[in-house]
């Protein structure tokens, strides 16, 4: 294995200076550091827009009791703003005093300084804030392509030769076929690893597709430099396009779709091209049928103007993957012995069934499938971990509550108040958890939960615009950006401090000293599964400071699509509500 960048006693060593130096979190290692002894100003690196909420978060501030916003072109001093009384934040592990200048709304790039403070990252108030950010969270799903090379002209300095090329996997004994081979060529590659699964990409394309429904216009055809761009169609269908043209190729003839595509062990540190261990086609199962038919049946929509013969081609393959599920409604999938990549397993299948059943009536209006999400609503409430396993319905009743298509009222009316009454429990949440954020159990992936209460909000806001839901969807992103306790702008390449170390094979190998930028960190992660590869947090960590920027860590610091995929439904939300 390539070795890391910095060795886990060093990682530690500077993580322990840091803490006792600064009063901060365990996360400068590899990124722009503190050098002195002033605290750190915690704020949305990128900025807010003109009439968001903005607050700014100081800790150890107990002798001060204003601080100045402050123009960075003029150096001139725009605003005093009063500090909060003191609060204690137990999931952070902070006493803070919290900044709130939402009154200032006037664009312009600001900082806030205050005596004992290193003065804040710089940060603009302006419309489309997040236009970059946007374009960049699709982008990084271009750098996670397989099977094809990663040209300078489009991938800059993290160009690379083509990778894996997948036209002729070999089939798993767990697939039903033992002999032969396959073409299943294009698709992202997950996570941090070369692997590819059925469940999570369907999901993930599920959430990506819903912004491509809900604001089709929200991008062109050349927004993303792609391979594809200037071809009339715009780039960002262009790059969903890439993600399903390969799940159509992991469906059995029969229906079914086969459950991931995968090395029998993670391969090492090494680039795609250099992994070249036997590719599998694996197992065969009811929630990547139901995913794969919910994911095809909203593409058919999506694409329906822009390619018909697509689109057809698209609702065919659902149907023909739901007419399996339905035969066989129990098959769990679980790894063969002899593989232990990923399992992304599941027993229950409710939710799923509800997505597909929900998706395939709005595209088709055929009844059977109205009956069967009626005859088996899913139980609602927002779940924290594994929205992969359990978040999927929410899709399914944001597409029929945007649609016409005839239902109920009683039922419509029901989807409506599950929504919204979700959502108003989330917005509340916000107000009174630490940083201003909508969940208080931080695990694998943690900031996909926080981006999924997000996305939750947004579409109770489509539904009833209570400006609490959008003051809060603005403050679920401020703690995505920096305002957090880590102070981190948890996206590579974006705000001042952003992770450098991420658990990202091509990020690990390339010897470019900047991640490959694009790709959300995981975020904190109690439970720390990866301290016995190496990993190292300091001890006693606060639940929200259970983070560190270190390659080895795969619990807090890697990458995977559904992490991607809400921050990019969000974003595009928030750019489509200041047109």
């Amino acid at each position: 294995m390539t070795p890391m960048r910095l060795p886990a006693l060093l990682v530690l060593f500077f993580t322990l200076l840091l803490l006792t130096s600064c009063g901060d979190a365990p996360t400068e290692v590899g990124s722009k550091t503190n050098t002195d002894n002033r605290k750190l100003i915690h704020l949305n690196q990128l900025g807010y827009y003109p009439d968001a909420p903005k607050k700014a978060i100081f800790i150890g501030a107990q002798d001060i009791d204003v601080v100045q916003l402050v123009d960075v072109e003029s150096k001139e001093k725009v605003a005093e703003i009063p500090l909060s009384n003191e609060l204690n934040w137990e999931m952070a592990g902070d006493r803070v005093r919290v900044a709130d200048f939402s009154s200032v709304k006037t664009e312009g790039t600001y900082q806030l300084e205050a005596e004992g403070f290193v003065p804040s990252h710089p940060f603009e108030i302006k419309n489309h804030l997040y236009a970059d950010a946007l374009t960049g969270s699709v982008k990084g799903l271009y750098y996670q392509r397989a099977s094809t090379a990663l040209e300078e002209k489009h991938a800059g300095q993290w160009k690379r030769p083509l990778g894996h090329p997948d036209d002729q996997v070999l089939f798993h004994a767990s697939s039903g076929q033992s002999t032969g081979t396959t073409n299943s060529s294009k698709g992202w590659y997950d996570a941090g690893d070369f692997n590819k699964y059925i469940v999570n990409g369907c999901f993930s394309l599920g959430q990506l597709l819903t912004l491509a429904e809900q604001y089709p216009k929200l991008f062109g055809d050349s927004d993303l430099n792609l391979p594809e761009s200037g071809n009339g169609v715009n780039d960002y269908l262009d790059e969903l396009k890439y993600e399903l043209d390969w799940a159509m190729s992991m469906q059995d003839k029969d229906g079914g779709l086969f459950h991931k595509l995968t090395t029998k062990r993670f391969e090492g540190v090494k680039m795609p091209h250099e992994a070249t261990n036997d590719r599998y086609i694996v197992g065969k199962g009811t929630a990547a049928s139901l995913d794969f038919a919910a994911a095809m049946a909203q593409a058919h929509r999506v694409f329906l103007e822009v390619d018909p013969a697509y689109a057809q081609q698209c609702l065919s393959a659902a149907e023909r993957a739901w007419e399996w599920s339905v035969k066989n409604p129990q098959e769990a999938y679980r790894n063969p012995s002899d593989v232990q990549t990923g399992e992304y397993g599941d027993e229950n299948f409710k939710d799923e069934r509800y997505w597909a059943a929900a998706e395939l009536y709005v595209s088709t209006q055929k009844s059977k499938y109205l009956d069967d999400l009626v005859a088996n609503m899913p139980n609602n409430s927002f779940k924290t971990n594994n929205g992969w396993q359990s978040y999927m319905s929410y899709l399914g009743m944001y597409s029929l509550l945007s649609s016409t298509v005839p239902m109920p009222d009683s039922l419509r009316q029901k989807l409506r108040q599950s929504v919204l009454a979700e959502a108003d429990q989330l917005a509340e949440r916000c107000k009174a958890l630490d940083y201003f954020q909508p969940i208080d159990r931080f695990v694998w992936g943690s900031n996909s939960d926080v981006l999924n209460a997000a996305m939750l909000m947004a579409n109770a806001y489509r539904l009833d615009p209570k400006p609490e839901y959008l003051g809060a969807i603005q403050e679920t992103v401020d703690y995505i950006f920096g305002k957090n306790p880590v102070g981190m702008c948890y996206l590579t390449g974006f705000g001042d401090k952003s992770p450098m170390f991420i658990h990202h094979r091509q990020s690990m190998a390339d010897g470019i000293d900047e991640p490959v930028p694009g790709l959300l960190s995981g975020g904190p992660n109690i439970v720390q599964q990866d301290t016995s590869d190496g990993t190292t947090y300091p001890p006693n960590v606060a639940p929200m400071k259970s983070w560190v920027d270190q390659e080895s860590s795969y619990a807090s610091n890697e990458i995977c699509l559904n992490w991607n995929a809400p921050l990019t439904y969000v974003l595009g939300f928030l750019e489509a509500q200041n047109p």
